[in-house]
């Protein structure tokens, strides 16, 4: 067993002094502000740090205040979020700014139950919002702090979420809860590395035990399920005008309310006779669960194969919140 009083405090101290600096991150306590943490905390989900903190800054220009979030149109956000990725959780941060507006006034509850029961708000996100927004003890577990701890205990075995909480918890001390859990995943962000990381600044060094049986590049193991292939078409229709034909995906799942040019997995009917072409364009994308190719198939057309779709020139894009997968299809246009 570890010590933990003199861990949390070593650690403590050594992100006094070499903590990172992010717009969405004060030290000495909570942020000011919850509605900036909430947020910063929606954008870091499956992102790194580097991309949100320029996403940030405009999200937070150009929606201030939870209220002025809830009162904007989804439109609106989805554009403001265009770029990001994982677009449901756009969807529930105006769900949720709504929620939080309408039942509490505008102000985050202090407490994680209450915290679970908003929409899009889970474990993590509670955790975080308590310690980060209220300085609460809370355990804030991500990538960074998986390997921290592992690596601290040794662990040669597949580990779990679960069972790096427990021991994740056990160090986490009473007090400096936003201190505490920006320091933790800074050490693994900086020092305690993937792949290189720098033993001998750590303030842990002389207890970790992957640092002394040497093995700490190998640690942590954790088992990633296999990602599934899927292919298919993306129908880049286009009138006299140059104009090309896009919609809003419809339904609740994959991507539904951004705007897209028409696609089809291989396996459902195409929306036009089927042009084999082993030169065609095509673009790949990675999602959470599979990755996907597109082909590329060009249509000449004067009418819409929808009707719930317009022709929209090149130039205007810019006015239409499009997927990462179809910014990427735009981007291979031709000018």
């Amino acid at each position: 067993m570890f010590n933990n009083f003199p861990l949390a405090q070593s650690l403590l101290d050594w992100y006094a002094s070499n903590g990172r600096e992010m717009p969405w991150r004060v030290r000495g306590g909570a942020h000011s502000d919850p509605y900036a943490v909430w947020i910063s905390e929606i954008m870091l989900q499956q992102t790194t740090v580097r991309t949100v903190e320029a996403y940030f800054i405009r999200w937070m220009n150009r929606f201030p205040t939870i209220q002025s979030l809830a009162a904007a149109d989804i439109h609106d956000v989805l554009l403001a979020w265009q770029g990001l990725g994982y677009y449901t959780r756009a969807k529930k941060v105006h769900e949720c700014a709504k929620v939080v507006v309408d039942q509490y006034g505008g102000e985050f509850p202090a407490d994680r139950e209450t915290l679970l029961t908003l929409p899009g708000i889970g474990p993590y996100t509670a955790s975080s919002i308590c310690c980060f927004a209220f300085n609460l003890p809370e355990t804030v577990v991500d990538g960074n702090v998986i390997r921290v701890i592992a690596r601290l205990h040794g662990l040669t075995h597949a580990v779990t979420k679960d069972e790096i909480y427990e021991l994740a918890r056990q160090i986490t001390p009473a007090h400096a809860g936003a201190d505490y859990a920006s320091a933790i995943m800074d050490l693994g962000a900086l020092v305690c590395t993937a792949g290189r990381p720098a033993c001998l600044m750590c303030p842990w060094s002389h207890v970790c035990r992957a640092y002394h049986m040497g093995n700490a590049t190998q640690i942590p193991l954790i088992n990633k399920p296999k990602r599934a292939v899927r292919q298919g078409i993306v129908y880049l229709i286009r009138n006299q005008r140059g104009a090309y034909f896009i919609r809003i995906r419809p339904g609740k799942g994959l991507l539904s309310g951004l705007y897209e040019f028409p696609w089809i997995y291989d396996e459902e009917s195409p929306l036009y006779p089927v042009k084999p072409d082993a030169s065609a364009e095509q673009i790949s994308h990675v999602f959470t669960h599979f990755n996907l190719t597109l082909r590329f198939q060009y249509v000449e057309a004067e009418e819409a194969p929808f009707p719930d779709g317009i022709f929209v020139l090149p130039s205007d894009f810019k006015q239409y919140p499009f997927s990462t997968l179809m910014r990427k299809v735009i981007k291979r246009l031709p000018r």
